[in-house]
Protein backbone atom coordinates (compact mmCIF):
# COMPACT_ATOMS: atom_id res chain seq x y z
CA UNK A 1 0.00 0.00 0.00
CA UNK A 2 1.23 3.51 -0.81
CA UNK A 3 2.69 5.39 2.17
CA UNK A 4 0.70 8.59 2.54
CA UNK A 5 2.97 10.26 5.11
CA UNK A 6 5.93 12.22 3.82
CA UNK A 7 9.47 11.07 4.49
CA UNK A 8 9.99 14.28 6.47
CA UNK A 9 7.06 13.51 8.78
CA UNK A 10 8.32 9.97 9.28
CA UNK A 11 11.84 11.12 10.15
CA UNK A 12 10.99 12.52 13.61
CA UNK A 13 8.53 11.91 16.43
CA UNK A 14 5.90 14.05 18.12
CA UNK A 15 7.07 16.31 20.93
CA UNK A 16 8.06 14.20 23.93
CA UNK A 17 7.78 17.24 26.19
CA UNK A 18 4.18 17.95 25.28
CA UNK A 19 3.37 14.24 25.41
CA UNK A 20 4.62 14.11 29.00
CA UNK A 21 2.16 16.89 29.85
CA UNK A 22 -0.67 14.71 28.52
CA UNK A 23 0.60 11.77 30.58
CA UNK A 24 0.80 14.04 33.63
CA UNK A 25 -2.82 15.12 33.20
CA UNK A 26 -3.90 11.50 32.89
CA UNK A 27 -2.17 10.61 36.18
CA UNK A 28 -3.16 13.87 37.92
CA UNK A 29 0.48 14.60 38.65
CA UNK A 30 2.56 17.74 39.22
CA UNK A 31 3.84 18.94 35.86
CA UNK A 32 7.58 19.62 36.03
CA UNK A 33 7.90 18.51 32.41
CA UNK A 34 6.69 21.33 30.15
CA UNK A 35 8.16 24.78 30.62
CA UNK A 36 5.13 26.94 31.24
CA UNK A 37 4.29 28.91 34.41
CA UNK A 38 1.31 28.01 36.58
CA UNK A 39 1.16 31.55 37.99
CA UNK A 40 -0.39 34.72 36.59
CA UNK A 41 1.20 37.09 34.11
CA UNK A 42 1.57 40.76 35.14
CA UNK A 43 -1.80 42.51 35.32
CA UNK A 44 -0.76 45.56 33.30
CA UNK A 45 0.14 43.37 30.32
CA UNK A 46 -3.15 41.47 30.43
CA UNK A 47 -5.10 44.70 30.76
CA UNK A 48 -3.37 46.14 27.70
CA UNK A 49 -4.52 43.16 25.62
CA UNK A 50 -8.06 43.31 27.01
CA UNK A 51 -8.20 47.02 26.23
CA UNK A 52 -7.03 46.32 22.67
CA UNK A 53 -9.84 43.79 22.15
CA UNK A 54 -12.41 46.26 23.46
CA UNK A 55 -10.98 48.95 21.20
CA UNK A 56 -11.45 46.61 18.23
CA UNK A 57 -7.89 45.63 17.39
CA UNK A 58 -9.48 42.43 16.15
CA UNK A 59 -8.60 42.25 12.47
CA UNK A 60 -5.36 41.37 10.72
CA UNK A 61 -2.35 43.38 11.77
CA UNK A 62 0.43 44.14 9.32
CA UNK A 63 1.86 40.73 8.45
CA UNK A 64 5.26 41.33 10.04
CA UNK A 65 3.88 43.08 13.13
CA UNK A 66 2.25 46.29 14.26
CA UNK A 67 4.48 49.38 14.01
CA UNK A 68 4.28 50.14 17.73
CA UNK A 69 5.32 46.60 18.67
CA UNK A 70 8.24 46.62 16.27
CA UNK A 71 9.31 49.95 17.74
CA UNK A 72 9.11 48.55 21.28
CA UNK A 73 11.17 45.53 20.20
CA UNK A 74 14.03 47.57 18.76
CA UNK A 75 14.04 49.92 21.75
CA UNK A 76 14.41 47.01 24.16
CA UNK A 77 17.00 45.23 21.98
CA UNK A 78 19.13 48.36 21.86
CA UNK A 79 18.76 48.98 25.59
CA UNK A 80 19.44 45.44 26.82
CA UNK A 81 21.46 43.79 24.04
CA UNK A 82 23.31 46.83 22.75
CA UNK A 83 22.29 46.44 19.11
CA UNK A 84 20.36 49.04 17.10
CA UNK A 85 17.89 47.72 14.52
CA UNK A 86 15.46 49.31 12.06
CA UNK A 87 11.83 48.59 13.05
CA UNK A 88 10.67 49.00 9.44
CA UNK A 89 13.14 46.66 7.73
CA UNK A 90 14.75 44.43 10.36
CA UNK A 91 11.99 43.09 12.64
CA UNK A 92 9.40 40.37 12.03
CA UNK A 93 6.72 39.56 14.61
CA UNK A 94 5.73 35.91 14.46
CA UNK A 95 3.69 33.25 16.26
CA UNK A 96 6.11 32.49 19.05
CA UNK A 97 9.83 31.74 18.97
CA UNK A 98 8.91 28.31 17.59
CA UNK A 99 7.68 29.84 14.34
CA UNK A 100 10.57 32.28 14.50
CA UNK A 101 13.08 29.43 14.28
CA UNK A 102 11.45 27.49 11.45
CA UNK A 103 10.71 30.67 9.45
CA UNK A 104 14.31 31.83 9.84
CA UNK A 105 15.83 28.51 8.82
CA UNK A 106 13.48 28.09 5.86
CA UNK A 107 14.39 31.60 4.74
CA UNK A 108 18.13 30.96 4.56
CA UNK A 109 18.75 27.20 4.25
CA UNK A 110 18.60 25.20 1.02
CA UNK A 111 18.13 21.44 0.67
CA UNK A 112 21.48 19.69 0.88
CA UNK A 113 23.09 22.33 3.07
CA UNK A 114 24.05 21.74 6.70
CA UNK A 115 22.99 23.32 9.98
CA UNK A 116 25.09 22.94 13.14
CA UNK A 117 23.09 22.23 16.30
CA UNK A 118 24.51 21.92 19.81
CA UNK A 119 23.16 18.96 21.77
CA UNK A 120 21.41 18.47 24.10
CA UNK A 121 19.02 20.75 22.25
CA UNK A 122 15.44 21.96 22.53
CA UNK A 123 13.63 19.23 20.67
CA UNK A 124 12.32 21.42 17.81
CA UNK A 125 15.74 22.26 16.37
CA UNK A 126 16.48 18.89 14.75
CA UNK A 127 13.08 18.58 13.05
CA UNK A 128 13.27 22.23 11.95
CA UNK A 129 16.49 21.46 10.10
CA UNK A 130 14.97 18.36 8.50
CA UNK A 131 11.88 20.30 7.41
CA UNK A 132 14.24 22.64 5.54
CA UNK A 133 15.68 19.69 3.65
CA UNK A 134 19.04 20.28 5.31
CA UNK A 135 21.34 17.96 7.23
CA UNK A 136 21.85 18.66 10.94
CA UNK A 137 25.44 18.42 12.22
CA UNK A 138 25.46 17.90 15.98
CA UNK A 139 28.14 19.15 18.38
CA UNK A 140 27.90 17.85 21.93
CA UNK A 141 27.84 20.00 25.07
CA UNK A 142 29.66 18.13 27.84
CA UNK A 143 28.53 18.04 31.45
CA UNK A 144 28.97 19.10 34.19
CA UNK A 145 29.50 22.65 32.83
CA UNK A 146 28.12 21.90 29.34
CA UNK A 147 31.22 23.11 27.48
CA UNK A 148 31.83 22.30 23.84
CA UNK A 149 35.03 20.89 22.41
CA UNK A 150 36.51 23.61 20.21
CA UNK A 151 38.10 21.06 17.89
CA UNK A 152 34.77 19.28 17.37
CA UNK A 153 33.08 22.57 16.52
CA UNK A 154 35.81 23.56 14.07
CA UNK A 155 35.43 20.17 12.38
CA UNK A 156 31.65 20.66 12.04
CA UNK A 157 32.07 23.75 9.82
CA UNK A 158 32.53 23.31 6.07
CA UNK A 159 31.53 24.84 2.75
CA UNK A 160 28.16 23.10 3.16
CA UNK A 161 27.40 24.83 6.47
CA UNK A 162 24.70 27.50 6.16
CA UNK A 163 23.67 28.15 9.76
CA UNK A 164 24.41 27.34 13.37
CA UNK A 165 21.59 27.23 15.93
CA UNK A 166 22.37 28.73 19.33
CA UNK A 167 20.18 28.79 22.43
CA UNK A 168 21.46 30.90 25.30
CA UNK A 169 20.48 30.65 28.09
CA UNK A 170 20.03 27.06 27.07
CA UNK A 171 17.14 24.63 27.28
CA UNK A 172 17.56 21.94 28.62
CA UNK A 173 20.93 22.46 30.32
CA UNK A 174 20.72 25.96 31.77
CA UNK A 175 24.06 26.79 30.13
CA UNK A 176 24.76 30.45 29.45
CA UNK A 177 27.27 30.80 26.61
CA UNK A 178 30.11 33.10 27.63
CA UNK A 179 31.32 36.03 25.56
CA UNK A 180 34.51 34.08 24.84
CA UNK A 181 32.58 31.05 23.59
CA UNK A 182 30.36 33.24 21.42
CA UNK A 183 33.40 35.03 20.00
CA UNK A 184 34.91 31.67 19.06
CA UNK A 185 31.66 30.76 17.29
CA UNK A 186 31.46 34.19 15.66
CA UNK A 187 34.98 33.85 14.27
CA UNK A 188 34.05 30.55 12.64
CA UNK A 189 30.83 32.03 11.25
CA UNK A 190 32.77 34.89 9.69
CA UNK A 191 35.39 32.55 8.27
CA UNK A 192 32.83 30.24 6.62
CA UNK A 193 30.04 32.74 5.87
CA UNK A 194 27.62 31.04 8.29
CA UNK A 195 24.55 32.63 9.88
CA UNK A 196 24.11 32.15 13.64
CA UNK A 197 20.40 31.74 14.42
CA UNK A 198 20.07 32.46 18.12
CA UNK A 199 17.13 31.63 20.38
CA UNK A 200 17.40 34.07 23.32
CA UNK A 201 13.99 33.45 24.88
CA UNK A 202 15.42 33.01 28.42
CA UNK A 203 17.69 36.09 28.26
CA UNK A 204 16.45 37.57 31.57
CA UNK A 205 16.46 34.36 33.61
CA UNK A 206 20.04 34.28 34.89
CA UNK A 207 21.76 33.15 38.10
CA UNK A 208 25.05 33.29 39.96
CA UNK A 209 26.29 36.40 38.18
CA UNK A 210 25.86 34.98 34.67
CA UNK A 211 25.61 37.58 31.91
CA UNK A 212 23.60 37.25 28.71
CA UNK A 213 25.39 38.20 25.49
CA UNK A 214 23.79 38.35 22.05
CA UNK A 215 26.13 37.14 19.33
CA UNK A 216 24.72 39.94 17.14
CA UNK A 217 26.40 42.43 19.49
CA UNK A 218 29.90 41.11 18.77
CA UNK A 219 32.12 42.95 16.27
CA UNK A 220 31.05 42.35 12.68
CA UNK A 221 28.11 40.09 13.58
CA UNK A 222 25.12 42.42 13.36
CA UNK A 223 24.89 41.99 9.58
CA UNK A 224 25.26 38.22 9.79
CA UNK A 225 23.04 37.19 12.72
CA UNK A 226 19.39 36.26 13.27
CA UNK A 227 18.11 36.77 16.82
CA UNK A 228 14.87 35.14 17.91
CA UNK A 229 12.93 35.99 21.05
CA UNK A 230 9.44 35.95 22.50
CA UNK A 231 7.34 37.32 25.33
CA UNK A 232 6.50 33.76 26.45
CA UNK A 233 9.04 33.10 29.18
CA UNK A 234 10.02 36.54 30.47
CA UNK A 235 6.43 37.67 30.97
CA UNK A 236 4.74 34.29 31.69
CA UNK A 237 2.67 34.42 28.50
CA UNK A 238 3.43 31.13 26.76
CA UNK A 239 -0.12 30.84 25.41
CA UNK A 240 -0.08 34.18 23.62
CA UNK A 241 2.36 32.97 20.93
CA UNK A 242 3.97 36.35 20.28
CA UNK A 243 7.56 36.03 19.14
CA UNK A 244 9.88 38.13 17.05
CA UNK A 245 12.91 37.92 14.78
CA UNK A 246 15.63 40.56 14.46
CA UNK A 247 17.88 40.31 11.42
CA UNK A 248 19.60 42.59 8.89
CA UNK A 249 17.33 43.81 6.10
CA UNK A 250 18.61 41.38 3.45
CA UNK A 251 17.74 38.42 5.69
CA UNK A 252 14.52 39.93 7.02
CA UNK A 253 13.15 40.28 3.48
CA UNK A 254 13.33 36.51 3.04
CA UNK A 255 12.12 35.76 6.57
CA UNK A 256 9.02 37.90 6.09
CA UNK A 257 8.04 36.02 2.94
CA UNK A 258 8.28 32.67 4.71
CA UNK A 259 6.46 33.99 7.78
CA UNK A 260 3.64 35.36 5.63
CA UNK A 261 2.87 31.99 4.09
CA UNK A 262 3.36 30.04 7.31
CA UNK A 263 0.98 31.98 9.55
CA UNK A 264 0.09 35.36 7.92
CA UNK A 265 0.54 37.05 11.29
CA UNK A 266 0.32 36.94 15.06
CA UNK A 267 -2.82 37.86 17.02
CA UNK A 268 -3.41 41.62 16.74
CA UNK A 269 -4.73 42.43 20.25
CA UNK A 270 -2.01 40.33 21.85
CA UNK A 271 0.60 42.31 19.94
CA UNK A 272 -0.80 45.40 21.65
CA UNK A 273 -0.39 43.63 25.00
CA UNK A 274 3.17 42.72 24.05
CA UNK A 275 4.03 46.41 23.70
CA UNK A 276 3.16 46.86 27.38
CA UNK A 277 5.32 43.83 28.23
CA UNK A 278 8.41 45.12 26.45
CA UNK A 279 8.05 48.47 28.18
CA UNK A 280 7.87 47.05 31.69
CA UNK A 281 9.85 48.83 34.40
CA UNK A 282 13.51 47.78 34.53
CA UNK A 283 13.19 46.46 38.11
CA UNK A 284 10.80 43.78 36.82
CA UNK A 285 13.69 41.82 35.29
CA UNK A 286 15.74 41.77 38.49
CA UNK A 287 12.68 40.63 40.44
CA UNK A 288 12.00 37.92 37.86
CA UNK A 289 15.54 36.52 38.10
CA UNK A 290 15.45 36.55 41.90
CA UNK A 291 12.10 34.76 42.04
CA UNK A 292 13.38 32.07 39.67
CA UNK A 293 16.60 31.76 41.66
CA UNK A 294 14.51 30.94 44.73
CA UNK A 295 12.61 28.28 42.79
CA UNK A 296 15.82 26.87 41.32
CA UNK A 297 17.52 26.60 44.70
CA UNK A 298 14.48 24.95 46.27
CA UNK A 299 14.26 22.31 43.54
CA UNK A 300 18.03 21.74 43.51
CA UNK A 301 17.92 21.03 47.27
CA UNK A 302 14.89 18.78 46.83
CA UNK A 303 16.45 16.74 44.04
CA UNK A 304 19.80 16.39 45.79
CA UNK A 305 17.99 15.28 48.94
CA UNK A 306 16.13 12.67 46.91
CA UNK A 307 19.35 11.27 45.49
CA UNK A 308 19.46 12.80 42.02
CA UNK A 309 22.77 13.94 40.59
CA UNK A 310 22.05 17.53 39.51
CA UNK A 311 23.69 19.93 37.09
CA UNK A 312 23.34 23.45 38.48
CA UNK A 313 21.88 25.76 35.79
CA UNK A 314 23.20 29.28 35.23
CA UNK A 315 20.11 30.35 33.30
CA UNK A 316 16.63 29.39 32.04
CA UNK A 317 14.30 27.40 34.30
CA UNK A 318 15.29 23.75 33.92
CA UNK A 319 17.47 21.34 35.87
CA UNK A 320 19.14 18.44 34.10
CA UNK A 321 19.85 15.45 36.31
CA UNK A 322 21.69 12.16 35.97
CA UNK A 323 19.86 9.02 37.13
CA UNK A 324 22.36 6.32 36.14
CA UNK A 325 22.86 5.23 39.76
CA UNK A 326 19.13 4.52 40.16
CA UNK A 327 19.55 1.57 37.79
CA UNK A 328 16.42 2.09 35.72
CA UNK A 329 16.66 0.52 32.25
CA UNK A 330 16.78 4.02 30.77
CA UNK A 331 15.59 7.61 31.09
CA UNK A 332 12.14 6.79 29.70
CA UNK A 333 11.54 4.12 32.33
CA UNK A 334 12.65 6.52 35.06
CA UNK A 335 10.42 9.33 33.77
CA UNK A 336 7.35 7.12 33.54
CA UNK A 337 8.00 5.72 37.01
CA UNK A 338 8.17 9.27 38.35
CA UNK A 339 4.86 10.33 36.81
CA UNK A 340 2.93 7.08 37.25
CA UNK A 341 4.12 6.02 40.71
CA UNK A 342 5.29 9.27 42.31
CA UNK A 343 3.05 11.81 40.58
CA UNK A 344 5.75 14.14 39.22
CA UNK A 345 6.12 14.59 35.46
CA UNK A 346 9.59 15.10 33.96
CA UNK A 347 11.15 14.76 30.51
CA UNK A 348 13.44 11.88 29.53
CA UNK A 349 16.84 13.22 28.52
CA UNK A 350 17.19 11.18 25.35
CA UNK A 351 14.70 13.41 23.50
CA UNK A 352 17.28 16.22 23.64
CA UNK A 353 19.95 14.27 21.73
CA UNK A 354 20.39 13.10 18.14
CA UNK A 355 21.83 9.88 19.53
CA UNK A 356 19.39 8.80 22.27
CA UNK A 357 22.07 6.83 24.09
CA UNK A 358 23.71 10.12 25.12
CA UNK A 359 20.66 10.98 27.19
CA UNK A 360 19.71 7.54 28.48
CA UNK A 361 20.74 8.43 32.03
CA UNK A 362 19.36 11.98 32.09
CA UNK A 363 16.03 13.46 33.16
CA UNK A 364 15.00 17.14 32.95
CA UNK A 365 12.89 18.99 35.54
CA UNK A 366 11.19 22.37 34.84
CA UNK A 367 10.56 24.83 37.66
CA UNK A 368 8.48 27.77 36.32
CA UNK A 369 5.89 27.02 39.00
CA UNK A 370 4.42 28.52 42.14
CA UNK A 371 6.45 27.73 45.24
CA UNK A 372 3.47 25.77 46.57
CA UNK A 373 3.51 23.66 43.39
CA UNK A 374 7.21 22.92 43.88
CA UNK A 375 6.54 22.13 47.55
CA UNK A 376 3.84 19.67 46.44
CA UNK A 377 6.32 18.05 44.06
CA UNK A 378 8.88 17.87 46.87
CA UNK A 379 6.40 16.03 49.09
CA UNK A 380 5.70 13.54 46.33
CA UNK A 381 9.40 13.03 45.62
CA UNK A 382 9.92 11.97 49.23
CA UNK A 383 8.20 8.72 48.19
CA UNK A 384 10.75 8.11 45.45
CA UNK A 385 12.72 5.00 46.32
CA UNK A 386 14.07 3.49 43.10
CA UNK A 387 15.43 0.43 44.92
CA UNK A 388 11.83 -0.55 45.78
CA UNK A 389 10.13 0.23 42.49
Amino acid sequence: MKEFSSQKALSFTESVIRDMTRVCIRHKGVNLAQGFPDFAAPEEIKEAAVRAIREDYNQYAITWGTPNLRQAIVEKFARYNGVKMDPEKEVTVCCGATEGMIASLMAIVNPGEEVIVFEPFYENYGPDTILCGATPKYVTLHEPDWHFDEGALVKAFSNKTKAIVLNTPNNPTGKVFSREELQFIADLCQKWGVVPVTDEIYEHILYDGAKHVSIASLPGMREQSITINSISKTYSLTGWRIGYILAPAHLTASIRKIHDFLTVGAAHPLQEGAVAALRMRESYYDELAEEYRERRDFLLKTLEGTGFKVYRPKGAYYIMTDVAHFEFPDDVACSFHLVEKIGVATVPGSCFYSRPELGRTKVRFAFPKKMETLAMAAEKLKKFNPSKR
